[in-house]
């Protein structure tokens, strides 16, 4: 029993892994906000208004960016309370990922715009109603989308191009994820909902958790088959 109390390294048990979980997530929400409250003040100050939606999605620009460094710390997490250095895995990951971030981030952003300006102005436009039910398709699907590919780029060195072909791949090859994130997407649309923007940006760490681990699989065949061992 002693040999077995001395041997366990501090920091490795259960308790302990799960206030390393709590602190990781703690510091990595403050981080998110931090690198996008810019966009976030401004989002959350716009009134409701279909002309606006432009420049919502405009105030959604650097939480690309924040999300990926999200993504990147709470994979590199240690389970070690005595070990952990979240706010270093979140920076490094910002740096690294920020420009590749943005390539999949802005033209969903774009293609998000579109669809709620058209969807705000749908009674005004006169068109028929199957085109109000594409472009919420095609919205739902950006989404699943480019979360797909955030995970990617955020924790492999592809081209552009590459990670938007294995993030679309990966919805058909992996449905349960796909599933998994559509439920999530529910989830986020309901808050914004029932209570806010900033209700569901103070929710950033723990739905960008469960989003890498609704990602499991395709972060496995992603790794064996399209990198080099």
């Amino acid at each position: 029993m002693s040999d077995l109390t001395t041997s366990r390294k501090f920091g490795t048990g259960p308790l302990s892994r799960g206030s390393a979980l709590i602190y990781t997530l703690l510091i990595v929400e403050l981080l998110v906000l931090l690198t996008a409250v810019p966009g976030l003040v401004a989002l959350v100050l716009l009134d409701r208004d279909a002309s606006n939606v432009p420049l919502m999605a405009a105030c959604l620009l650097p939480a690309g960016p924040a999300l990926s460094a999200a993504l990147y710390a709470l994979r590199h997490r240690s389970g070690d309370l005595a070990e952990l250095s979240p706010a270093t895995a979140f920076w490094r990951g910002y740096r690294l990922n920020f420009g590749a971030a943005l390539k999949i981030w802005v033209p969903w952003l774009l293609v998000l715009a579109l669809a709620g300006t058209n969807l705000a102005n749908f009674a005004a436009a006169g068109v028929p109603g199957w085109w109000g039910a594409l472009l919420i398709v095609l919205a739902a699907g950006g989404t699943l989308w480019v979360a797909n590919a955030l995970v990617i780029t955020s924790l492999f060195a592809f081209r552009a191009v590459d990670v938007a072909k294995l993030a679309a791949y990966a919805l058909g090859r992996f449905p349960a994820a796909t599933l998994a994130n559509a439920c999530l997407l529910i989830v986020a649309g309901g808050v914004v909902l029932v209570a806010s923007e900033a209700v569901l940006a103070l929710l950033a760490s723990v739905l960008t958790a469960t989003l890498l681990w609704n990602s499991r699989a395709m972060i496995t065949e992603v790794r064996q088959r399209f990198t080099r061992p």
